[in-house]
């Protein structure tokens, strides 16, 4: 890799960390190309990107962001998991660590708030932005439901008192 690729690198590495919501950083414990696949498979899924960067091109890339606390985590044989969503990268390294002995959870940053491995366990226990969406729309929607079937229930109340007026004069 020459002077110009490193350049080049470094730059999209920092543009990756200006843009994400959350970096999980793991350590490759000797994976097979089919599991590193499933891996990449299983992030691309969730919406968040994995990526193995030279240690030292991360640690420059990092400088003048938020994820300078991770400067410590970047030895031996790590790789990146990002993602825009808070929660996607660290549910999605965490629940393929669940399978896989072969990878390791180093740590992560949330912005400027570094966590170390259970702390990434912890974020990936919480529920995923879009699931937070569902429930937010769900619980609004719910008050407008009711309302509405209160509005009909004395009309309905009404229709069955006559109804049986109806069944005992007949």
């Amino acid at each position: 890799m020459d002077r110009s690729q490193k350049a080049e690198s470094v730059a999209s590495l920092n543009a990756v960390f200006n843009e994400v919501g959350v970096v999980v950083i793991t350590r490759n414990l000797g994976m097979s190309v089919a599991q590193s696949t499933a891996l990449r498979n299983k992030i691309r899924e969730a919406g968040a990107t994995y990526k193995v960067a030279k240690n030292s091109l991360a640690k420059l890339a990092i400088k003048d962001t938020d994820y300078v606390g991770l400067n410590d985590m970047l030895t031996g044989p790590t790789a990146l998991a990002s993602s825009v969503d808070p929660v996607a990268a660290a549910k999605a390294v965490v629940e393929f660590a669940k399978t896989n002995d072969k990878i390791e959870i180093v740590g992560g940053s949330m912005g400027s708030q570094v966590l170390n491995a259970d702390g990434v366990k912890a974020l990936a226990s919480l529920p995923s932005l879009d699931e937070l969406r569902g429930t937010i729309i769900g619980l609004v929607q719910a008050p407008a439901t009711k309302i509405a079937q209160l509005a009909t229930a004395p009309a309905a109340k009404l229709a069955r008192v006559f109804g049986a007026y109806a069944k005992e004069a007949a």
